[in-house]
């Protein structure tokens, strides 16, 4: 999880960096340095004037709200990948941990699994609190 984060930031930064340097305003011709923006934006004109836009999904509605503006691209990748954040791996783990604990009768065994129980918690507010930021 921590290489994909690292991975969608340095892809962030190289996209968006040098998008924030520039301003662009549409119909502003020559704002953009990319060799190609006079064909992507006659291809965009073209589909425009054909009606290739027109029948969108939510054509004519607003964008959907997002809970984490901040996050949306990673959150996004995530769920496209079915990857999870490292702390609802560690909750289910703790699952597990106590279900062996309801079932076990060995008092040493259950001093064992309380004490995993214990760090496993505090390694699942660790894994909330980078996730949250």
């Amino acid at each position: 999880y921590m290489k994909l984060d690292f991975v969608l930031k340095m892809l962030c930064l190289k996209l968006l960096k040098p998008i924030a340097r520039q301003t662009w305003a549409p119909g502003d011709r020559g704002a953009m340095d990319h060799p190609l923006i006079d064909l992507i934006n006659a291809k965009i004109a073209e589909a425009e004037k054909d009606g290739a836009f027109d029948t969108l999904p939510g054509a004519g509605k607003p964008l959907p709200r997002l809970e984490d503006p901040e996050n949306a691209l990673r959150n996004r990748v995530i769920a496209e990948h079915g990857a999870e954040p490292e702390f609802v791996t560690l909750s289910r783990q703790l699952r597990q941990l106590r279900a062996e604990l309801a079932e076990e009768s060995d008092r040493t065994r259950r001093r064992e699994i309380m004490k995993d129980m214990s760090m496993m918690e505090a390694r699942i507010d660790l894994a909330r609190r980078a996730y949250s930021r």
